[in-house]
C-alpha cells in the first residue's frame, strides 16, 4: 500500500476530500511534496509556524532537550526548567497581572482549563461567547463555539452558555452578575478577519469589570505578532483577565497555555486539590521548542515587519475576482463570490504551487497567514500566481 492508501484507510478523516498532499519537507515559508514540488505556505499550520519551518534555533533546542529528558512527571509537580524558563519568558513580555501560567497541550485544551478557573474563581456558571467564534472542538470548546451547524450534531453540550453578538452593544448589556466569564477572540479569525471596534472592546473590557465577569481573550490563532503587536490585545487598551495561548506557542510542537494572575489561578490548587491537571501539557520538548521560537521571534523584530508585508500582500492582489480583502498583520481574508468559486481558486492555487485553505465561518473566503518570516521575495511571487490564477476564472 502507498502511504497515501494508508492514510485515506487507517488515519481518522475530518472531511470525505481531504487535500492528502504528502509533504515529505518543509524549510522556512515552502513546502516540498513527495514528487518533488514546491509549496509555497501561505497557511503555516494556521499561524503554528510563525518562526518558519525548520527553524534552526527551534530544531537546536529540541534537539538538546531530547538529550535531557523526555517526559517525566504530569504537569505541575516538578520544577522543570523548560517550563519555568518559557513562563518566565512569557510573563516578562506580557502585563503584570498575567503573571502566571498553566500549560496544557493544545488550544482547546486551554480553553477548557480556562472555563473551570472562571466558574471556580467566581462561583458562577454562566458563559458567554460569540456567533461565529472558535475556541477548539473539546466539548466544552465546542458548546461555546458560535455556530449552532458545528454543535447541534454532538448535543447535549454544556448547559448556561450565552452566545452574543460580536461588536454589538446591546449584546454587551446580558452580561450580567450572573455571568463567570465572557470569552471572545481578541480578533475573530474563522468568521474571516473580523476586527472589533475599539470602543466596543473597551466597553466589553468596563462591563466585565462592572459585573465581577472575567474577560477571556483567546490569542489561540493572534498571538506572537500575528496581528502586528506581540499580543492583538495591546492594540485596543485593554488587558484580559485571561489569555488563551497556542498554536505559535509551541514553535512548531504541541502546546497551550491559560494565563492569568496568580490569585486566580491559585484557586486551582484546593477545594478540590487537583482543579485542573493533565499529564502532556508543559511537556520539555514542546517547551523548549517554543522558548527557542519566542526568543528568536522576539530578538530578530520579527514583528516589526508584519504591517509593511500585511500592505504588500493588499496593494500586490489586484485582480477584480476578489470582492474584498479583510486584514489585521498577516491574518488576512480574500472574499470571493461564494464557497464554490474560492473552493475552486484554491485548487487552482495548489496546482501551481500556492497552499492555502478557507474560513470555518466565512467559507468563501481564501485565508493567508504564512509564517511571519515570509520574505517580501516570497510574498510578490505568491501574488503573482494568485492574480494569474485569477485571471482565468
Amino acid at each position: 500500500m502507498t502511504n497515501r492508501q494508508i492514510f485515506l484507510n487507517h488515519i481518522g478523516q475530518t472531511s470525505p476530500t481531504p487535500l492528502a498532499l504528502e509533504i515529505i519537507k518543509a524549510e522556512g515559508c515552502k513546502l516540498y511534496d513527495v514528487d518533488g514540488k514546491e509549496y509555497i505556505d501561505l497557511i503555516g499550520g494556521i499561524s503554528v509556524c510563525n518562526v518558519g519551518h525548520g527553524n534552526k534555533k527551534v530544531i537546536g533546542a529540541i534537539n538538546k532537550q531530547i538529550n535531557d529528558y523526555l517526559h517525566v512527571m504530569v504537569n505541575g509537580e516538578l520544577v522543570l526548567s523548560p517550563q519555568t524558563n518559557y513562563a518566565k519568558l512569557l510573563t516578562n513580555n506580557l502585563p503584570a497581572s498575567l503573571n502566571a501560567v498553566f500549560f496544557t497541550t493544545s488550544g482547546t485544551e486551554a480553553t477548557e482549563g480556562a472555563m473551570k478557573l472562571a466558574k471556580r474563581y467566581t462561583g458562577r456558571t454562566q458563559i458567554a461567547a460569540f456567533n461565529n467564534s472558535y475556541h477548539g472542538s473539546t466539548q466544552g470548546s465546542l458548546s461555546i463555539l458560535g455556530s449552532e451547524y458545528w454543535r447541534n450534531a454532538f448535543r447535549p453540550l454544556l448547559p448556561d452558555i450565552l452566545h452574543l453578538t460580536f461588536n454589538s452593544y446591546e449584546s454587551i448589556e446580558q452580561i450580567t452578575t450572573l455571568t463567570a466569564c465572557v470569552i471572545a477572540e481578541t480578533i475573530q479569525a474563522e468568521a474571516g478577519v473580523i476586527v472589533p471596534g475599539k470602543k466596543w472592546i473597551q466597553a466589553l473590557r468596563k462591563k466585565c469589570d462592572e459585573t465581577g465577569t472575567l474577560l477571556i481573550l483567546d490569542e489561540i490563532q493572534c498571538g506572537f505578532g500575528r496581528n502586528g503587536s506581540l499580543w492583538a490585545f495591546e492594540q485596543f487598551g485593554i488587558i484580559p483577565d485571561v489569555l488563551l495561548l497556542g498554536k505559535a506557542l509551541g514553535g512548531g510542537m504541541p502546546l497551550g497555555a491559560f494565563i492569568a494572575d496568580k490569585k486566580i489561578m491559585d484557586c486551582l490548587t484546593n477545594n478540590p486539590v487537583l482543579g485542573h491537571i493533565n499529564t502532556f501539557g508543559g511537556h520539555p520538548v514542546c517547551c523548549a521548542a517554543g522558548f527557542a521560537a519566542f526568543k528568536f521571534l522576539l530578538e530578530n523584530k520579527i514583528v516589526a515587519t508584519v504591517f509593511e508585508k500585511e500592505e504588500l500582500f493588499r496593494t500586490s492582489l489586484q485582480s477584480k475576482k476578489i470582492n474584498s480583502i479583510k486584514s489585521a498583520g498577516l491574518m488576512m481574508a480574500l472574499e470571493f463570490k461564494n464557497f464554490e468559486e474560492n473552493k475552486g481558486v484554491i485548487d487552482a492555487l495548489i496546482d501551481n504551487g500556492v497552499f492555502t485553505d478557507w474560513f470555518l465561518f466565512a467559507p468563501e473566503c481564501l485565508r493567508i497567514v504564512p509564517p511571519l518570516t515570509i520574505s517580501n521575495e516570497e510574498i510578490l511571487h505568491a501574488c503573482e500566481i494568485i492574480n494569474d490564477v485569477l485571471s482565468k476564472f
